[in-house]
């Protein structure tokens, strides 16, 4: 079994924006979803990057978690989160 790193967090708000500025393996999301459908976006090298993932969010006032654990999202550059309709998103990255 390979030596696992410590994992971190990053909370975003709002639109969303950078979780780490290097390389990153995404481990998780935590959410909080707004009345309206919305959605997660996983982006690899900021803003402007090649979206990896979307992870679409309920249309209702919800926490919900996205366990990406057995399967991680790897950004190769810089992790981005965008966010449309999401009031807050804690993404866990190692």
């Amino acid at each position: 079994m390979g030596m696992r790193s410590d994992g971190k967090a990053t909370t975003l708000t709002s639109t969303g924006g950078a979780v780490f500025g290097g390389p990153a393996r995404i481990m998780g999301i935590h959410f909080v979803s707004s009345a309206t459908a919305g959605s997660i976006i996983i982006k690899d090298g900021g803003s402007g990057g090649t979206a990896l993932a979307t992870f679409a969010t309920p249309a209702a006032v919800n926490v919900g978690y996205i366990d990406l654990s057995a399967s991680p999202i790897r950004c190769e550059t810089s992790a981005y989160g965008a966010l449309s309709n999401v009031t807050s998103a804690t993404v866990v990255y190692a």
